[in-house]
């Protein structure tokens, strides 16, 4: 007869996380509206996010940037369709109405990666690096902590 072994769950993310901190709390809100950011590229469509982006929310109010005249007029027309598919995005309807204006769009196309130049680590380093990981219990944490801070000495000049 097999024993099972207890399956770790999957870790909270920071914003489940702060969530539940924040609960009935007015940050909780702002939380909430935050995410919009995170949202819209994917909802809206990569054509659509090239052209207009979110600069402010306020009291159900989303506020685009559109980068030029033809598009603030199309944008106009989709308005409802946009406030659909971001609300779907987020699980819940924030957003109640679109205020579109003229202005500065961010690139959405990928940024390149170049590659940053890293250092050898010298053994006082990596001594130092094992004495701060070691507070941490666990196993697999504590190697990821490691790594995190060996990664940014590396960096370092």
């Amino acid at each position: 007869m097999k024993t099972r072994r207890p399956r770790m769950r999957r870790p909270a993310s920071v914003t489940d996380l702060l969530g539940s901190i924040l609960r009935g709390t007015p940050a909780e809100m702002r939380l909430k509206e935050g995410r919009i950011w995170e949202v819209w590229d994917e909802a809206v469509g990569s054509k659509i996010a090239s052209h207009a982006q979110p600069v402010a929310f306020r009291e159900g109010t989303l506020t685009l940037h559109v980068d030029s005249g033809p598009w603030l007029q199309q944008l106009t027309y989709l308005k409802k369709d946009l406030i659909v598919k971001v609300n779907e995005a987020l699980d819940e309807e924030l957003i109640k109405e679109l205020y579109l204006k003229s202005g500065k769009v961010r690139s959405t196309a990928p940024k390149s990666q170049q590659a940053v130049p890293r250092r050898k680590l010298t053994e006082e380093e990596q001594v130092w690096i094992k004495e701060q990981a070691q507070a941490v219990d666990d196993p697999e944490l504590r190697a990821v902590f490691e790594r995190l801070i060996s990664r940014d000495r590396e960096h370092q000049k």
